[in-house]
């Protein structure tokens, strides 16, 4: 199966940065759209930063310039540098990616287990 590893996660404060990474392995013909999403309790899960078709970066709205998203296409790698942390971005963060499995079939798309990021105050 195709998984999605996320690494990076911890507790630091606010005004502080912190660097999530994930991983996709197994067997994959291709990553069209790959990226991140948070989800904190009690909370919906929304788009932080995607790396779409044509390397087109798309923010969610309430990144507001703070965080960069980088793709490595060789290593099935996407990272997320997040910078001028605040408490509201306390979150699980997920990574996500459209995976082409063979040639000829759409992208199928999955999650990783998610990272914990904690922003003290």
């Amino acid at each position: 199966q195709v998984q999605l590893v996320e690494s990076g996660g911890g507790l630091v404060q606010a005004g502080g940065s912190l660097t999530l990474s994930c991983a996709a392995s197994g067997y994959i013909f291709g990553i069209t759209d790959m990226g991140w999403y948070r989800q904190a309790p009690g909370k919906q899960r929304e788009l932080v930063a995607v790396v779409e078709n044509g390397n087109i970066l798309n923010y969610g709205p309430f990144v507001k310039g703070r965080f960069t998203v980088s793709r490595d296409y060789a290593k099935n790698t996407v990272h997320l540098q997040m910078n001028s942390l605040k408490p509201e971005d306390t979150a699980v963060y997920y990574c996500n990616a459209d995976v082409i499995i063979g040639g000829g079939d759409p992208p199928r798309n999955f999650w990783g287990q998610g990272t914990q990021v904690t922003v003290s105050s």
